[in-house]
């Protein structure tokens, strides 16, 4: 038996690849290939044995550990993490995997490759920074194109316009279903900036949804911030290198302006079939979200013409975005504050922070929802987003 039951279908809205060190370098183009750095994990629970030892084996997990990963059944979620899971990096393991999830189907994130195309240092070279998003979104299609439950997401950063559109197509015209952009300002503009119509116009034409995720934008807070004279904090985990306790009080702030930039300069107004979501960013923020744009948009709309809107702020995002919560977040009482349309079930396998059981940590605060709420949340907001994953 599956992890997810037969008791109703499951789309899973947040599941990643474990890249191996070469994910860029393999499928970049040769002319820039020495010039695009290796994927790190020096900032993860994953150690450089781990990752020495699988490049030794030809960049496989070894016939026993797959034997023994597939052997946990039903029980794979809870054990099967990080660069060791099943279907870290292979796509027929992960095959495999979704076997054993029963999932009906599942977006699929990159981990640690995007720190290079997203945010590198200002003296990057455009064509490195867009040639490693090629490199990235090549990968993924490739991972993704031999089981259809598999739905890759493609990256393309929006510091160039010209360079993003052409980064899109390709992405479009090689099968990748939604799009991940940064949730940072575009070097000097707003993401609803007029010099990206296009880019919004051609994701609402081809119904590609798309993504916020964490690590579109950096993770820790400024260290004027943590400078408080005292010794340095860990993370949740232990370690220092991941989101740490300030880190974690903040990180919705970015996807929040992020999305409300984008309804303020009307992007989801004036492409009404566009869509998207915020994923694994939490989404206990965004009721009062939601009662922030309607306030504002109906306030400063009696002298700021641009804000005056035929469906309110929370109309477009109800009708045209979804929310992960996190798995200790209460959804009963998100959608008990705002509407049960807004928010998607995500594992986030193999990742630790999706837990050893996302759908009972997710019961418990559904334990007494009506049935409706339960099915929009575990699939029918996620087909709305995307209609054509659903599975009869």
């Amino acid at each position: 038996m599956a992890y997810a039951s037969d008791q109703r279908p499951y789309y899973d809205a947040d599941s990643h690849i474990m890249e191996l060190p070469d994910f860029l370098t393999s499928r970049a183009d040769p002319a820039i290939r020495d010039e695009i750095p290796e994927v790190s994990y020096s900032a993860s629970l994953v150690t450089d044995e781990e990752v020495a030892q699988i490049m030794a084996q030809g960049g496989k997990h070894s016939a026993e550990h797959i034997q023994a990963q597939v052997a946990l059944g039903d029980k794979l979620i809870e054990s099967s993490k990080e660069i060791q899971a099943l279907g870290a990096f292979n796509a027929a393991d992960r095959s495999t995997a979704m076997d054993l999830l029963g999932f009906k189907k599942q977006l699929v994130f990159a981990t640690h490759s995007v720190a290079f195309p997203f945010h590198p240092s200002s003296k990057t070279p455009t064509k490195l920074r867009y040639g490693a998003t090629r490199a990235h979104n090549r990968h993924m299609a490739e991972f993704c194109a031999e089981d259809d439950r598999l739905m890759g997401v493609g990256i393309v950063p929006l510091d160039d316009p010209d360079a993003a559109i052409i980064e899109l197509e390709w992405a479009l015209e090689n099968n990748l279903k939604a799009i991940w952009v940064p949730h940072r300002a575009p070097i000097d503009r707003s993401p609803g900036h007029v010099d990206f119509d296009g880019f919004w116009a051609r994701l609402e034409e081809s119904r590609t949804p798309f993504l916020l995720h964490v690590g579109g934008a950096p993770l820790q807070v400024l260290k004027s911030w943590s400078n408080n004279g005292r010794a340095p904090t860990k993370d949740w985990m232990g370690g220092g290198e991941n989101v740490r306790t300030k880190d974690a009080a903040v990180l919705h702030q970015t996807p929040e302006m992020f999305i409300s930039m984008l309804v303020l300069d009307g992007v989801l107004d004036r492409y009404p079939g566009l869509r998207g979501a915020a994923v694994e960013l939490g989404a206990g923020w965004v009721p009062e979200m939601l009662r922030r744009l309607d306030w504002v948009s109906r306030i400063y709309g009696r002298v700021d013409t641009s804000v005056r809107f035929d469906r309110t702020p929370s109309q477009q995002l109800t009708q045209q975005m979804g929310f992960t919560p996190f798995p200790h977040e209460d959804v009963a009482n998100l959608v008990g504050q705002s509407n049960s349309e807004l928010y998607l079930f995500s594992s986030d396998y193999p990742h630790v922070e999706g837990t050893r059981d996302p759908i009972a940590r997710f019961e418990r605060s559904l334990a007494n929802a009506d049935e409706q709420i339960k099915s929009r949340f575990y699939s029918e907001n996620f087909l709305r987003l995307w209609p054509e994953a659903r599975v009869s």
